[in-house]
């Protein structure tokens, strides 16, 4: 890899200054991702993209401006930072309210993701990765107790490398591993016609080693069986009002989606409305009951070998777990510095940016449900009738995040205390408040197994690494359709 560019960056910062501009910005970043992708045993295509160049923003007469290039010259340089301070100069002139950036400390560090990198991701041979994909749909043919009609695979690595340097002196250098792996399982029961599907979905910052870490050959395998007794064993569902206990990988996606979200601070002041969303959430409600005393939620970026991973965000905060709800009350949002301005707060470090192209926004990490004081054992032994679903196959909310849907996959009937025989595709359908007001108990054990899914948000969209996931819980009463 040919030399960063640092003195362009610092080049940026001087331009800048010389300007007048009372802030500005650069951010270079280097981005390799490798991507290999397998379909029903066929190896579909094999890429290794790279992007290299400099974001900037700038801060002027009450307006902000963005502008990015990738034609690493002085040149280009100074033409980006004219358009950038020309925009922001244009659209500070017509805001009622001015755009500012909260007060934060200014930082100056250097990391990398850590852990037994025996082997970076982009030095591993495009055949061994390959290989690797051979091998987990190898394992899928070899269950034949349903038919496996659809198969796929998608393995993306990639290194990260950044640059953050602002004209308050905040200078921020870190390198990044990841490693995801993406999977698509189709089994249907030739006799009845029932047909599911299971996602696989892995994702982890730093080395190769991280398919050793998940234990994938045992994993798939097991997926696969289980997905075959579901389409094959599977009775219905109860029906009405009954006790349910989640696994963390339902747990990971209402703690992503009916609170993660919804705390967003840029969707809560109406800039994501026509892109993703609101919020049903407000500032006002800071503080207020929204579910049980047994519900913390938890976004901590810092967490080591986690998909979400950072130390640092992309305006060179230095990063701190974010407490969703903590006891059931709304206590953090997630806040870069222009939301956390505009409600005369601090930034919650979770201004993230996929790319040198595009502006830092509000981001999650990594969600998760904190554990409880229960074992799982006992948060199932006095059920009466319920059910414990593991994972989901379809899941719908609203664009306020106030309404939503999941769809048990692998779900197992609860009954006086013990877990039973499969069921097929429970409904759980709640207000986001119900759901976290009905959770009476939480389970101590911890399944912190990082895996990592890809989150969009923005206009243009950004795929940003997140892991959310957490332990098990139990909700009381809960209307199944």
């Amino acid at each position: 890899m040919e030399s960063f560019p640092y003195e362009l960056v610092e080049k940026t910062i001087e331009y800048g200054q010389d300007l007048g501009l009372p802030y500005i910005e650069a951010r270079l970043v280097d981005l390799s991702i490798n991507s290999t992708i397998l379909k029903n045993g066929v190896p579909e295509l094999g890429s290794l993209d790279r992007s290299l160049g400099i974001g900037v923003r700038v801060l002027r007469e009450g307006g902000m401006g963005f502008s990015s290039f990738n034609n690493l010259t002085l040149d280009s340089m100074k033409k980006a930072v004219d358009f950038a301070a020309k925009m922001a100069g244009e659209i500070g002139w017509r805001r009622k309210t001015k755009i500012s950036f909260s007060d934060e400390n200014v930082n100056v560090a250097k990391y990398s993701s850590k852990g037994d990198q025996n082997k970076r991701p982009l030095d591993v041979e495009p055949e061994e990765k390959l290989d690797l994909l051979l091998n987990f749909d190898k394992i899928i043919t070899e269950v034949k107790t349903a038919s496996i009609p659809f198969r796929f695979f998608m393995s993306l690595d990639e290194t990260e490398k950044k640059f953050i340097l602002t004209s308050e002196g905040t200078k921020i250098e870190s390198e990044i591993d990841r490693v995801h792996l993406y999977g698509l399982i189709t089994a249907v029961n030739s006799t009845t016609g029932n047909m599911e599907q299971v996602f696989l979905q892995k994702g982890k910052s730093g080395g190769y080693e991280s398919y050793d870490y998940w234990k994938m050959e045992d994993y798939i395998e097991n997926q696969v069986k289980i997905l075959s007794k579901i389409v094959t064993e599977a009775k219905p569902a109860p029906k009405g009002k009954i006790d349910y206990v989640l696994g963390p990988s339902m747990i990971g996606i209402v703690c992503h989606e009916n609170q993660g979200h919804p705390s967003e601070a840029d969707r809560i002041l109406g800039r994501e409305g026509a892109q993703a969303g609101e919020s049903y959430l407000k500032h006002e409600m800071l503080g207020q009951r929204l579910g049980s005393e047994a519900v913390t939620i938890i976004d901590d970026p810092t967490l080591e070998g986690s998909f979400g991973f950072y130390l640092y965000d992309d305006e060179g905060v230095k990063s701190k777990p974010r407490f969703l709800l903590k006891n059931g009350l709304f206590k953090d949002m997630f806040h870069n510095r222009e939301s956390a301005a505009f409600m005369n707060t601090s930034s919650t470090s979770a201004a993230r940016a996929i790319g040198y192209n595009r502006e830092p926004i509000a981001r999650m990490a990594n969600t998760y449900l904190e554990p409880g004081d229960y074992s799982k054992e006992e948060l199932i032994e006095d059920i009466k009738l319920g059910a414990l679903v593991i994972n989901f196959t379809e899941w719908n909310i609203d664009d306020r995040r106030y309404h939503s849907k999941y769809v048990g996959l692998e779900a197992y009937l609860i009954e006086n205390g013990e877990v039973k025989n499969l069921v097929r595709r429970p409904v759980i359908e709640v207000t986001t408040p119900k759901l976290w007001g009905s959770v009476d108990a939480v389970a101590k054990e911890s399944y912190l197994e990082f895996d990592g899914v890809m989150c969009g948000k923005g206009e243009p969209t950004q795929g940003a690494p997140v892991y959310c996931g957490g332990t098990y819980m139990r909700m009381r009463d809960v209307e199944v359709r």
